[in-house]
């Protein structure tokens, strides 16, 4: 058992477990209330009609078996189902045998959405899920001491998150080297939080000691994971402490949480019991032989998946956010490698007038987390995640990344199709459609002390043209006066 397994881990598995079933939750009741509207029989990319096209070895999941609205809906509440009972304890209240069941069962179910999500789902907190879901599989539960191989693989997992992100900056944008970067990202940041306004306006001199303090954490303390205790435990508080600044500072779905649970894993538990006053570990079981024949054949194939993201780190031509198979084990992570300098939002917009003219009064669509009305304060989002919210941030800055769902979406808001308006926050035309609709493209910025204090207006917005004309479905309108 010695060789397999360190009960003085067992505090760190722990909330680890915990944690990671609190991240699954909030990502199931994520997919639970908006998948309709995104990949829904009537969303804006239904997964019935990518499965059609997709073959299962390229993108596996349950929903090749069968794909409709009433099936994902089944897994997503199992998922929630299985979440929360493993967020209770139950991982820990049944034999090991079903305690993997039960985080096999979690991880495939999130796996099968993720597989099928398309551009919804194709941004790292998916995969780092995915890929932390399956070490947590063979973590054991309360009858085993945690295996050590495992143990030092959620480390090499928060190595690879922190590094490439690191790296990614260092090779990206000339602002990270000069220590400028944070001038800009809190107000171009896709999803700012209810405090991004604040961090903005920090002096200029605490945004250089934020980017070098990324550099610490992200490029210097990973190193640290891998040595003896207590610095591993130190370098980990230290990652968490950089990551709560993140949560802080703006709205990156469960990212940083997941990051936090995997700081979480490398924690000892000697000085961390004797320093909140926990009891000792209770006396653990050997391990079957078949799980230690389980873990060890993991442990080898994601010894053996990791040269992929290992020589991807070394490279000058390093990507980031990349699965190398399609279970999305072993995968290269990366962040804000480019800042963007401006703020550019879509604002979408609505008439039910028959014709268009001077006189024409449009009225506005409001997201329920992205930035519109200029007096509409950022909310606390995350951990929960918007993926409509997000993915509009990226349609601003190039309409490669609107095709093909924006067209979709347009027409949707013309039809009034409910499972789309869910995902809006408001709607202006709630008895009959709207005639036509427009997208105008705004450039945002955040306002001064001075003008928040006089208006109440925490952006200023500017008017840089049309993003998509008026357009109306056939046969609804009279055409537009020019």
């Amino acid at each position: 058992m010695e060789w397999f397994s360190d009960a003085d881990y067992w505090l760190g598995r722990l909330l680890f477990q915990r944690g990671l079933a609190v991240v699954y939750f909030v990502a199931f009741l994520s997919v639970a209330a908006q998948f309709r509207g995104l990949i829904g029989e009537r969303g804006l990319l239904p997964a019935s009609a990518f499965v059609a096209r997709v073959r299962f070895v390229n993108a596996p999941s349950v929903f090749h078996l069968h794909c409709s609205d009433r099936f994902l809906a089944a897994v997503i509440w199992t998922g929630v189902a299985l979440s929360a009972a493993l967020a209770a304890g139950a991982g820990d209240a049944v034999p090991l045998w079903a305690s993997i069941l039960m985080w096999l069962a979690t991880w495939a179910a999130y796996l099968s959405i993720v597989n099928v999500g398309q551009t919804w789902f194709a941004y790292m907190w998916e995969s780092l899920l995915a890929e932390t879901g399956f070490l947590a599989i063979f973590l054991g539960n309360a009858d085993v001491a945690p295996p050590i191989l495992v143990l030092w693989l959620l480390r090499w997992l928060l190595f690879r998150l922190e590094v490439g992100a690191g790296l990614i900056k260092l090779r990206g944008d000339s602002c990270w080297r000069d220590l400028t970067c944070l001038y800009y990202h809190h107000e171009t940041q896709p999803m700012p939080g209810p405090l991004s306004w604040f961090f903005h306006h920090l002096p200029k001199p605490v945004h250089r000691v934020e980017a070098a303090a990324n550099h610490l954490a992200q490029l210097l303390a990973p190193f640290a994971l891998f040595a003896p205790q207590p610095a591993a435990s130190a370098a980990a508080v230290f990652m968490i402490v950089t990551q709560l600044w993140l949560i802080a500072s703006g709205n990156f779905a469960w990212l940083n949480w997941l990051a936090v649970v995997l700081a979480l894993s490398v924690l000892g538990t000697g000085a961390t019991s004797r320093t909140l006053g926990l009891p000792a570990a209770h006396h653990f079981s050997s391990p079957p032989t078949w799980y230690e024949g389980l873990v060890m054949a993991a442990a080898v194939l994601l010894v053996a998946l990791s040269y992929w993201p290992a020589r991807n780190l070394v490279s000058r031509r390093q990507i980031m956010n990349a699965s190398f198979n399609p279970l999305h084990l072993v995968n290269t992570y990366g962040a804000f490698g480019s800042i963007g300098r401006a703020r550019y939002e879509i604002v979408v917009e609505g008439t039910d007038d028959r014709e268009i003219g001077a006189t024409t009064v449009w009225k506005e669509y409001a997201f329920k987390g992205k930035p519109g009305d200029v007096r509409y304060r950022p909310s606390q989002i995350a951990p929960y995640h918007l993926r409509l919210d997000w993915q509009m941030w990226f349609a601003a800055i190039s309409p490669a990344y609107a095709e093909p769902w924006f067209p979709r979406l347009l027409a949707a808001l013309l039809d009034n199709n409910t499972e789309v308006l869910r995902l809006i926050g408001t709607n202006p035309f709630r008895e009959d459609p709207p005639t036509y609709v427009r997208a105008r493209l705004y450039r945002y910025r955040f306002t001064e002390w001075r003008d928040l204090r006089a208006t109440g207006a925490w952006w200023h917005r500017t008017l840089l043209g049309d993003y998509v004309p008026p357009v109306a479905l056939p046969g609804r309108t009279t055409a537009p006066r020019h």
